[in-house]
This record gives C-alpha cells, structure tokens and sequence, in this order.
C-alpha cells in the first residue's frame, strides 16, 4: 500500500492530480471523497477493514483557474520522454538545449526549450537546428497537466485511462 498512487477527480470527474494511497483512503473516511474504482486488495486497522482506492471522486467541486505546468530541467525531460529531440537516443547524459540560442534572443519558454544529448547540444552550439543540419523530431510545445498524470512515476493503471484520456 505504501506505493500504491490513486487517481483523485474533481466533483465533474475531471482528473486533477495522483495521490498517494494513504491520503486517499483518509479522504474517503472523511467522508470527502467517493470511491470510483477500487483495487482487489483492503486496507486493514483494528476495528475496520477498507478497501483499497484506484481512483477518488471529490464530493464537492473545487474550482482550479489554471493548471500550470512549472517549466523545470526534469520536467522538460520528462515532456521529451528523456530522447535527444535530435538524434533520438535514449542514452543520457542529457541536457536541455535552447532551440533558438539566448544569445540570439532565444527565451526559456516550453516551445524553445528540449532534451537533447550531450553530442547533439555541443554539435548545435549557438546556432539554430538548420544551421548545424540537425533535424528536430518533433516541435516543443508546453505539455497539459493530463500529460504528468498520465506519466506520473512512469506508470498508470488501465482503470485510470477513461479518465485521463477524457479531456
């Protein structure tokens, strides 16, 4: 159970964020929560036995203005599945390349930053991706919040894919 990542949904069962179990389980005592999907495994204390949460559904509707996605090293990372936008290897160390340089103007925006390998960044240099003949490929654009749900920790469960895969 200490591993164990829940699903927690907004009152219209929009997906808002992974849980862990611990915290799901005390929701639901709270009467907070509703459990939607539950696993083939309980929860056992002195006097109760609970079953073990997959995904939550909060009672009540909580009101999210925007979700933002913090631009980070590892999240940028994450986004390009830790692949050379470049070469496409697998094989670190990797660092995070500016598509269009900072000294030719190039900002630290989602749509300019990607993962590249080691190789690639000191091939590319200060030079955009046609200037050094290197072929992005895909473009960088700024990833949703379902996109870390759905790559929470690597994994997630069948149960959770009608879910996530809704919006």
């Amino acid at each position: 159970m200490q591993n164990a990542k829940v699903l927690l949904l907004n009152q219209n069962y929009e997906p808002l964020t992974v849980v862990s179990a611990q915290k799901a389980i005390i929701l639901a005592f709270l009467n907070k929560v509703e459990i939607v999907e539950r696993r083939d495994r309980w929860v056992h204390s002195q006097h109760l036995v609970f079953p073990l949460p997959s995904i939550i559904r909060l009672l009540r509707f909580i009101h999210i203005p925007h979700h933002h996605v913090e631009l980070s090293r590892r999240n940028i990372l994450k986004r390009d599945n830790f692949r050379c936008q470049y070469c496409g290897t697998t094989k670190g160390p990797f660092t995070v390349d500016h598509v269009i340089p900072r000294v030719r103007g190039g900002q630290d925006t989602w749509e300019n930053l990607v993962c590249a390998c080691v190789r690639c960044n000191n091939r590319k240099g200060d030079r955009s991706p046609e200037q050094a003949n290197l072929r992005m490929l895909k473009p960088p654009r700024r990833p949703s919040h379902l996109f870390f749900i759905q790559h929470h920790m690597g994994t997630s469960e069948d149960s959770w894919k009608p879910y996530i895969f809704l919006n």
